[in-house]
């Protein structure tokens, strides 16, 4: 039995359920777009799968997501009760972002970081033919510090080994400074200057680099004065 706070208070009575470690990732997860055990996986990295299955019966029994299955696979839906969750997910990431912007070394994590750029790049912002662009992290050990995008019109795909096309544009970083001007926390501009950032291209692709990757959807949030 999942323990309980004693309490008739609704915020005790939602927090009974949504709690516990890693739940609140998860429903992020599937706000998201996410549906399937592995790309929830490639969300929260550091969980187990045994875990991630627990949490995700959990969240089934309380009615927050329903499974289903269909031609032998099973994927995850958030409920309406689920889809109530999204603007309190998002003032959770917006209050984040304000108030708690120290990152530790163990809060970067490449595949973390490709993962979510691969959802969220602004495609329309791209050229309509195959673009490519790697990512070095000079700071990453040598078996995850090379990434490559490959972008097909509506088409994302994130590899962490070369899928052997031409590479439109270059761009070396370290995967703090990545991970900050994607967060919001450095401006692409601010990060150029300093030179924290190479990008090796024709100088009009160059130039084109920091619109094409953006910043993350929170990266937009206002900071305090």
């Amino acid at each position: 039995m999942a323990s309980t706070y004693g309490q008739f208070c609704p915020v005790a009575k939602a927090m009974e359920v949504l709690d516990e470690r890693w739940t609140l990732l998860i429903v992020r997860e599937l706000l998201c777009g996410s549906a399937h055990f592995n790309d929830l996986r490639r969300g929260v990295p550091r969980m187990s799968p045994t875990l991630l299955s627990k949490r995700l019966r959990r969240l089934e029994r309380a009615g927050v997501l329903e499974r289903r299955t269909e031609g032998g696979r099973t994927s995850y839906h958030l409920t309406r009760s689920g889809e109530e969750l999204r603007p309190v997910v998002e003032a959770l990431g917006a209050w984040g972002v304000r108030w708690v912007g120290d990152l530790g070394e163990e809060d970067l994590d490449p595949h973390l970081l490709m993962w979510d750029l691969k959802r969220t790049l602004p495609l329309e912002r791209w050229p309509r033919e195959r673009t490519v662009l790697a990512f070095t992290y000079t700071d990453v050990e040598p078996r995850a510090r090379r990434w490559w995008v490959v972008v097909d019109g509506a088409s994302v795909d994130v590899c962490d080994a070369d899928p052997g096309y031409a590479v439109d544009a270059t761009l070396t970083t370290t995967l703090r400074t990545m991970t900050e001007i994607w967060r919001g926390d450095r401006p692409w501009e601010t990060a150029l200057r300093a030179r924290l950032v190479a990008i090796e291209a024709p100088r009009d692709v160059a130039r084109a680099v920091p619109d094409w990757v953006g910043i993350s959807t929170l990266g937009r949030v206002a900071r305090p004065a």
